[in-house]
């Protein structure tokens, strides 16, 4: 049923369907993502282990993240350019469906000892991430102004439970994966391939009517000769850049650290069920907070929280990079904090994102900024193998921690010239 439908059938007003549709558009996305954060955890955990068990080289390491990120990028450009024009029901859908397929790939790979496969692979898996993390755009379609970053929080918080349980689940994955014959790491792509089709069936079956068609609806009714104004001017052009840079940089520092506890840990004696539960914790420290984050981010401001992002990463930085080599809690502590700051920034960056954009092409947009996160993961990805083999983990950690610092000059900039437009109109 479209919003033109039951505003018809219906004797309520046009915001009190809007406010209906929006709350069951949120249930559907909060139940596929409770499934796509299962899928996550694959290639965070054990897609490293994986390749440097395959490659038979540390310095590869980092291919896994890169490629899986390098496939979130075309994956994000895609969703959004599909779901501008189709809804973001099949845009959402067919994203989560693709990274099982990869997933069912990467299983493939290692049975046949395939290099090449693998890659392809682990490019093809990254649709299931961008999906993930372009689902938090569906639960804004229809928020107020004053919801953006609370929709933006329950879409993620709601991803919290398949991420933290993923990651330790390794061993009883690892045992499932043998009792068929298949290698042990091979357990949690099982996990993910199941996970990501099924968020991929919720979406396609139950996301009706699409939140984004629904907004384009409204705002054509609402605006008619104002709603392709809004996207050119100035301020948007200035959120975007701002909301994109703060994304960007909280990625590149979250996946350099990341990807390389885990090789990290296992050079230093820890188990792989230490390793899961470090990355767990990691995980669920990156969405769990999110509820709490959201109201802070409409409450607080979108500057304050973005500076805030900063401080988080950088101070998760130092604790990696001077913790002792065999202190798990310290790990624990500063992976904790790494996906804080990451929450915290991320969230920052798409309430700015969405407050910058219309319904006319914010899909497009959005789709467009995500394809620049995913780069920057796939670079960091990349580069954090690279250095950890010429120098070692405490110099990765403590480059992080500084360059996260790189967006508080960014969003202080933009406040500036906030102040400095406002003077000027006075």
């Amino acid at each position: 049923m479209t919003y033109r439908t039951q505003k018809t059938q219906r004797n309520v007003g046009p915001h009190s369907i809007q406010r209906s549709l929006y709350r069951r558009s949120l249930i559907v996305v909060v139940i596929s993502q409770m499934f796509g954060g299962a899928g996550l955890a694959a290639g965070v955990t054990v897609g490293a282990l994986l390749a440097q068990n395959m490659l038979g080289t540390e310095s590869s390491a980092g291919v896994p993240s890169a490629l899986l990120t390098f496939g979130s990028a075309v994956a994000s450009f895609l969703i959004g350019r599909f779901s501008q024009r189709f809804g973001r029901r099949s845009g959402l859908g067919w994203g989560f469906i693709a990274g099982g397929i990869g997933a069912i790939g990467v299983i493939l790979s290692a049975v046949n000892s395939s290099v090449p496969l693998l890659f392809l692979s682990l490019f093809i898996y990254g649709a299931g991430t961008a999906a993930n993390l372009q689902a938090r755009y569906a639960g804004t379609d229809l928020a107020e102004p004053n919801q953006r970053a609370k929709a933006i929080s329950i879409a993620m918080v709601s991803t919290t439970l398949g991420a933290v349980a993923g990651p330790n689940m390794v061993g009883m994955t690892g045992r499932f994966a043998t009792s068929f014959g298949l290698p042990v790491l091979t357990g949690l792509f099982i996990l993910a391939a199941v996970s990501f089709i099924l968020a991929g069936i919720v979406l396609l079956l139950f996301l009706r009517p699409d939140p984004l068609i629904t907004a384009k609806t409204i705002s054509v009714e609402s605006h008619p000769k104002t709603v392709e104004k809004k996207d050119s001017s100035p301020k948007n052009n200035k959120g975007l850049v701002v909301g994109a840079t703060v994304m960007v940089l909280t990625q590149v520092v979250m996946v350099a650290i990341m990807t390389m506890t885990p090789i990290h840990m296992k050079h230093h004696g820890f188990s792989l069920g230490d390793v899961g539960v470090v990355i767990g914790i990691h995980v669920g420290l990156m969405y769990l907070p999110s509820l709490f984050t959201g109201i802070l981010v409409d409450k607080i401001g979108r500057t304050a929280m973005s500076i805030a992002s900063g401080f988080v990463l950088l101070l998760a930085g130092l604790i990696a990079a001077l913790a002792p080599v065999n202190s798990q809690l310290l790990l624990i502590l500063a992976l904790a904090l790494l996906g804080l700051g990451w929450n915290i920034g991320l969230i920052s960056g798409t309430a700015l994102i969405v407050d910058a954009t219309d319904s006319t092409d914010r899909a497009k947009k959005q789709g467009a900024i995500d394809v620049l996160v995913a780069l920057a993961g796939a670079t960091g990805g990349i580069l954090s193998g690279v250095v950890v083999e010429h120098t070692n983990y405490s110099i990765l950690s403590f480059a992080g921690g500084a360059l996260a610092l790189g967006l508080i000059p960014v969003v202080l900039w933009s406040r500036k010239r906030k102040q400095k437009l406002a003077s000027d109109i006075k």
